[in-house]
């Protein structure tokens, strides 16, 4: 996790993500990411020299209608002593049964996205974590590049005015082949997604892409990356990162 806790320790500093004091609700979905976010929160609080909380949230959105097992995340939060909930939700059952949506990712992120910041005030937290790593970021703006004909990602930290709560990505900064790495070297164990759409997302048809792409012209994610952070695309270039969403 050494390689994991620098890249997350240079996100919290430069992009001022977590202040002492802070309670912080970290989203558990059960994959490699967000379980690597929260054994990396746990042991930062060891040496970052920031007193924050953390309590981990689980939404299980029930896809085809069966409830998911998070018993191997409840066992990692207890033998830390992480608060953990487990909240069911329809979430599955609305996308693909109620609506048939044809574009199912961008409904059940915002269903998961709002459920997520009523969980974050009913815990009595003031922050989200997400787990959106490197990689996340750099499909996130090619995807919006060439589907919407737009510059933009999303922010390494926002302020939802509304919900009176910042939402924060320690991860950024950490590629997913390292986090692959982090996950299996530390045992940590993925709870496989259920989603009936798995494999089969303009997300994984852009990962595929920017891989091909890596592979032909090395640097190739960097040289974007490292154009968002000199444009300060959506606050990465850390002079003033915090966003505001209504």
């Amino acid at each position: 996790m050494q390689k994991i806790l620098g890249y997350m320790r240079k996100a919290i500093q430069e992009y001022d993500l977590i202040r002492d004091g802070d309670r912080i609700c970290v989203g558990v979905s059960g994959g490699k990411d967000s379980l690597v976010l929260l054994n990396g929160l746990i042991l930062l609080r060891r040496f970052i020299g920031i007193d924050y909380e953390l309590v981990a949230v689980t939404l299980d959105p029930g896809f085809n209608g069966e409830r998911g097992d998070y018993s191997s995340v409840a066992r990692l939060c207890a033998d830390h002593g992480v608060e953990y909930h487990v909240i069911p939700t329809q979430i599955g059952e609305i996308v693909f049964d109620v609506r048939k949506e044809t574009n199912p990712c961008s409904l059940c992120a915002r269903m998961r996205r709002g459920a997520l910041h009523d969980a974050t005030i009913q815990f009595g937290c003031n922050k989200i974590a997400l787990g959106h790593n490197y990689d996340d970021a750099v499909e996130t703006f090619i995807m919006n590049l060439f589907n919407e004909g737009r510059i933009g990602c999303f922010s390494p930290i926002s302020y939802l005015s509304r919900k009176k709560i910042h939402l924060i990505r320690p991860l950024v900064f950490a590629p997913e082949r390292e986090i692959r790495k982090a996950a299996l070297k530390n045992n940590l164990e993925v709870v496989k997604s259920k989603c009936p759409a798995d494999g089969h997302t303009n997300r994984q048809k852009t990962k595929e892409f920017l891989s091909e792409m890596e592979r032909s012209d090395h640097g190739f994610m960097d040289r974007i990356f490292g154009a968002m952070k000199r444009a300060d695309i959506d606050g990465w270039g850390g002079a003033h990162p915090e966003i505001y969403e209504e």
